[in-house]
């Protein structure tokens, strides 16, 4: 059996599509189609059924890809790690949110960039979670950061850590509500404070509301920034109330430059996730990423 055609299959397989798999594979879907059809010929039986977007692995097309896949996925280990040892640098292509790529994974993997012998070279870029899987599936970047799980074979999510959210803003507005009131009252202590958040939806303050007080926010955002970062240089400004991961705002609530509204026993937590192209973690510079980024994140909890 031709390990090309078995390359592709697995692709295929784990794309869930032709086109898609013609894209990571740097062919033509004409040619993916021609290679899936003869490795049906050898096989005698139908791989995939064909549906109006995109194919679904047959009982045996199941089969035949647990069986090469981690094979294939060794092979590819083999010629990587030869590779690896004729070139000095290779390079990296890492995408996540802006803030928490910024803040923690980046710091972290600048520590291999110049590791004698062993590093590469490390290029990111910041985006939604969706633009990140999906560029991560058609094989724009090597890694990626999200906090949405992805489905299917394509992406092989790990969870990282998890990040504990806070309902912050300057002190006078703690003041003005004075303490406590929160805890006695609940949101509607706070409907007269703005808001300041990353987008018109209000995705971080509502999820705190449902949360913390099974309800949901009444008052529109004042300030909208698409960053956290300059949410929190906002909050701290006096604009309004905003909701933070704690690792962004701890060294601001130290410093008394802004403050903790409210302190629920139990706080709302998000998962961030690492997430890799299935069978990729076989090349070792995306493996040692991927490992080095697993043991930062004990100390990010």
């Amino acid at each position: 059996m031709d390990l090309a055609l078995l390359r592709t299959f697995v692709t295929v397989h784990r794309a869930g599509s032709f086109t898609r798999a013609a894209a990571l594979l740097g062919l033509s879907q004409p040619a993916v189609t021609s290679q899936i059809r003869a490795l049906e010929r050898q096989v005698g039986r139908p791989l995939f059924l064909r549906q109006a977007r995109g194919v679904t692995p047959t009982t045996i097309g199941d089969e035949l890809a647990h069986k090469a896949a981690p094979h294939l996925d060794a092979l590819v280990e083999i010629a990587e790690s030869g590779l690896e040892e004729d070139s000095s640098l290779r390079t990296l292509h890492l995408a996540g949110p802006p803030e928490f790529t910024a803040e923690r994974a980046l710091p972290a993997l600048t520590e291999l960039t110049g590791e004698d012998g062993h590093g590469f070279a490390l290029r990111a870029s910041f985006a939604s979670d969706e633009e990140t899987l999906e560029g991560l599936a058609a094989g724009h970047h090597d890694l990626a950061i999200s906090t949405a799980r992805p489905r299917g074979a394509l992406l092989s999510a790990t969870a990282l850590c998890d990040e504990e959210h806070v309902l912050i803003a300057a002190p006078h507005w703690a003041g003005r509500i004075g303490s406590g009131t929160v805890r006695r009252d609940g949101p509607s202590a706070l409907e007269q404070i703005p808001v300041v958040e990353v987008h018109e939806s209000l995705p971080f303050v509502a999820r705190y509301w449902a949360s913390v007080f099974d309800s949901r926010p009444v008052a529109p955002a004042t300030v909208v920034v698409p960053d956290l970062r300059a949410v929190l240089a906002c909050a701290g400004a006096g604009a309004g109330l905003a909701v933070l991961p704690r690792y962004l705002c701890a060294g601001a609530l130290e410093r008394g430059e802004v403050t903790a509204l409210h302190e629920p026993a139990v706080p709302p937590l998000r998962t961030y996730f690492l997430v890799v192209r299935t069978g990729t973690l076989a090349m070792p510079h995306i493996a040692r990423a991927h490992d080095w980024l697993e043991q930062a994140a004990t100390d990010w909890c």
